[in-house]
């Protein structure tokens, strides 16, 4: 029988990052394609509607070929149980990608090879730093003009203060590329062109003798032999554990979109990647650390998802399991509400698709459906004592009011954003004075796919408008200085989807004036839930 530490010790829970158009979903699909969990990679050969990218599942993500959701694929693949977290790209979305993150036990960053680190990448960088994730370096597109593979490496030790190490090293890049070295296996692995790639890419050949010359002409040879070279003199060698503590990056090479370079990724992520560690959490007031193989079943709510199945106008929260080992059938017990809940339906993802779980292990993330009694940030355990630290929601950047075109479905509406705002989709609030909801967002993207879904699963046509408050702040204040503040700027208050009072300014300029008038009153840009 297999024990709880040894079936967390084979999970492999990571995150991929990248600034927008890297390559970062099609990295995914070729993951999945190279651990055997599926067969034919979407968007790669085929643009036709029943082979379009499978983490990509949304209509309005299809139709503009971006990633606007967080979206879990678990493959089993070379005895490790993977659990590949996609992330949204789009800067628009970072709330999101940031509460992926707190799910994963480590990230593969993907930079694009022609323009190294962009600016969406550096801060996913720090989100990652912040919360001590270890990252995994894959250098795409090297079928393409490249920059100097050595320009890249001093561009992610200068900008990310990474000791980058690399594994391979590229022969080449665009018309040139001709395949990459193993540094460590003394090898060569050779890189075909898209027309002569039906049958896969050549096996691999030794770095002397004919077999090489059949890929590299001399001066080819010369000049990877000796770059290779060159980079194992000038880099430090790689060290797992300075990988685990966030000083150093294993690089990689390759081309996500030809399938070069992907099977050594996914090996080097079951290799040298985390399986899931201790994570702290408060019981009964008091700090404690939760073990993987700890008898006790947990785990917390990183991402809510309504309407996965439009059909079944279902409702699922994604849970990442931290210990214990889960059971279908299990009850397991809400921190902060003392809600039990029997899990008799949980699922494992793969894209929009799934299947039903019969157990999972700390590291898996396990969705449970649910009508609106679980939200982002929640902690579950068997005894229902556990808190884990939650999951702050940030001040958005840009407000608008909503209303529905037919005044008829104003009740409809309400649920609706509510439901939205409970995923975290986007912030809402509710002026004290007024009848007109506030939306909150971080990019005028959040707002577009918003009025998309509340179209296509609510059948409510909204209109977005200006609106009078340009910024929102959380207010933390003893009862009498809040009734107090709240008094003097009724038409400036409201509440968001928890009741909790919020000061709507007309810009931060108003912000840091009222704020010098009431010095007792806290004006927070970002807030957990309890």
């Amino acid at each position: 029988m297999t024990s709880t530490a040894s079936e967390a010790a084979r999970r492999r829970t990571f995150a991929i990052i990248s600034h927008p158009d890297a390559g970062k979903t099609t990295l995914t699909e070729h993951l999945l394609l190279a651990g055997g969990a599926i067969r034919a990679a979407g968007a790669v050969r085929a643009r036709g509607e029943n082979r379009r990218t499978r983490s990509d599942w949304m209509k309005i993500e299809r139709e503009r070929g971006i990633s606007v959701s967080a979206s879990v694929m678990t493959f089993d693949h070379d005895g490790k149980m993977f659990n590949l977290l996609d992330t949204p790209g789009h800067e628009d979305f970072s709330e999101d990608t940031y509460r992926t993150l707190t799910a994963a036990d480590a990230a593969v960053m993907v930079l694009d090879a022609a323009k190294g680190i962009e600016p969406q990448t550096l801060k996913l960088f720090e989100v990652c730093r912040l919360r001590d994730i270890p990252i995994v370096t894959f250098i795409n597109k090297m079928d393409r003009e490249a920059q100097d593979p050595f320009e890249l490496l001093d561009e992610i030790a200068g900008k990310l203060a990474l000791d980058p190490a690399p594994l391979y090293w590229p022969a080449g890049s665009g018309n040139r590329f001709k395949g990459m070295i193993d540094l460590a296996g003394k090898r060569f692995l050779p890189f075909t062109p898209p027309r002569e790639q039906e049958d896969g890419h050549p096996a691999p050949v030794g770095l002397g003798g004919d077999a090489l010359a059949a890929f590299l002409n001399e001066a080819e040879q010369a000049e990877a032999l000796e770059g290779a070279e060159l980079v194992q003199g000038a880099s430090k060698p790689f060290d797992r554990q300075s990988f685990l503590e966030g000083h150093m990056t294993p690089v990689f090479f390759g081309s996500a979109l030809r399938q070069f370079g992907v099977e050594e990724l996914l090996a080097g992520l079951g290799e040298y990647a985390p399986p899931p560690k201790s994570v702290k959490a408060v019981r009964a007031g008091a700090e404690t650390a939760v073990e993987p193989s700890d008898k006790e079943v947990s785990g917390f709510v990183f991402k809510v998802q309504a309407n996965m199945d439009p059909n079944h106008r279902d409702r699922i929260a994604f849970l990442k399991l931290t210990s214990g080992r889960f059971q279908r059938g299990m009850k397991l017990k809400v921190q902060n509400t003392g809600k039990q809940l029997s899990v008799n339906a949980p699922t494992m993802f793969f894209a929009s698709d799934r299947e039903l779980a019969e157990d999972a292990y700390a590291g898996d993330v396990i969705g449970i459906p649910n009508h609106g009694v679980l939200r982002v940030g929640d902690s579950l355990s068997e005894g229902g004592l556990l808190r884990f630290a939650g999951l702050p929601n940030f001040a958005p950047e840009i407000l608008q009011r909503v209303r529905v075109k037919d005044p008829l479905k104003a009740k409809h509406l309400k649920k609706a954003l509510e439901s939205l705002a409970e995923e975290g989709v986007t912030q809402l609030f509710r002026p004290e004075l007024g009848s007109d909801f506030i939306v909150g967002a971080v990019g005028q993207l959040q707002f577009e796919v918003m009025a998309d879904r509340l179209r296509e699963e609510y059948q409510l046509d909204v209109i977005f408008e200006a609106s009078p408050f340009a910024e929102a702040r959380w207010l933390i204040a003893a009862k009498a200085e809040l009734e107090d503040f709240a008094g003097k700027h009724r038409s400036a208050m409201g509440t968001d989807i928890d009741d909790q009072p919020v000061f709507l300014a007309k810009s931060a300029w108003e912000i840091g004036y009222v704020s010098e008038r009431f010095p007792k009153v806290r004006f927070e840009r970002s807030k957990e839930r309890a």
